[in-house]
């Protein structure tokens, strides 16, 4: 089977704990996620199946939206709730307040990567150094944060909506909101509501699916992560043409295209340059013999 499923995880779940089970339920090793949520995290996990294995390097790069908690007042170790409380403080925050500190981030910003991550430093990973009581410097990296909406606000806490580049972490905005209105603060929950193109309302709860007897109706074709694109349909020469790796001549506008043949199989994700179709990556299926 071929195809991407999009998983409402659950908490408790890591990813690399959901794709372990599916391959079981899809029979083959050949699955991958785009992009990890954390145990405590639930919502959107599209997870590709088979060749569709050969998008994931796209996904890597597409937005993210999430609601989270925002908890004021705690300060952890690992920047949520679930973490060694290091401070407590008191709360005396008014919505105007939070409102305007938010505007801070929004926008282009830079953040420092948690300690409790899996990226590595001289080859470490930086959450092993923690759990050994170890804290290295990190270099604070660039990232978008497209929207930041207060949905709601209780004193305490703060429900936020934010629409993010890759390698943010919530957890660290949470924790430098909290700073910025100087009384701490800490994720106290996390769910991803749309990754890409896909959105948690297509999202499928992982027990049912470990419980289908027909897993594979809930795979989407893989052309489905780049349906922001406008699809061509190629002539039986250009499709011969695109199956050999070769570019050919297409008086289309400059872009990026979704190009099927006159069947309807998905070919490939294709750039047009100076009236010239070429192959980012293809996606279909090299006959055998």
């Amino acid at each position: 089977m071929n195809g991407i499923v999009i998983v409402d995880k659950p908490a408790g779940w890591t990813s690399q704990d959901v794709t372990a089970r599916l391959r079981r339920v899809f029979q083959t090793r050949r699955i991958g996620h785009g992009g990890t949520l954390d145990p405590m995290a639930t919502g959107v996990l599209p997870v590709f199946v088979g060749r569709a294995t050969r998008g994931v390097e796209f996904f890597e790069h597409a937005e993210k939206t999430y609601e989270t908690t925002l908890r004021l007042g705690i300060t952890t170790d690992t920047e949520d709730i679930t973490g060694s409380v290091l401070e407590r403080r008191e709360v005396n925050i008014t919505r105007e307040t939070l409102e305007a500190a938010l505007e801070a981030f929004r926008g282009e910003i830079f953040q420092v990567p948690p300690m409790y991550s899996a990226l590595k430093v001289n080859g470490q990973k930086l959450c092993d150094l923690a759990r050994k009581g170890k804290e290295v410097e990190r270099t604070p990296r660039p990232i978008t944060i497209h929207a930041l909406t207060l949905l709601e606000f209780t004193g305490e806490t703060a429900r936020l909506r934010v629409r993010c580049s890759k390698g943010t972490y919530i957890r660290t905005l949470c924790k430098d909101i909290g700073a910025a209105l100087g009384c701490g603060g800490c994720m106290e929950a996390l769910r991803r509501t749309g990754a890409g193109e896909y959105t948690i309302d297509e999202a499928v709860p992982l027990d049912r699916l470990l419980e289908a007897e027909n897993p594979g109706e809930f795979l989407r074709d893989v052309d489905t992560m780049f349906r922001g694109f406008p699809a061509v349909t190629l002539t039986p020469n250009q499709e011969k043409r695109c199956r050999c790796g070769n570019a050919f001549s297409l008086g289309l506008p400059e872009g990026t295209y979704r190009a099927y043949s006159r069947s309807g199989e998905f070919l490939m994700l294709a750039k047009v340059e100076n009236s010239v179709m070429s192959t980012i990556k293809s996606f279909f299926e090299v006959s055998q013999g």
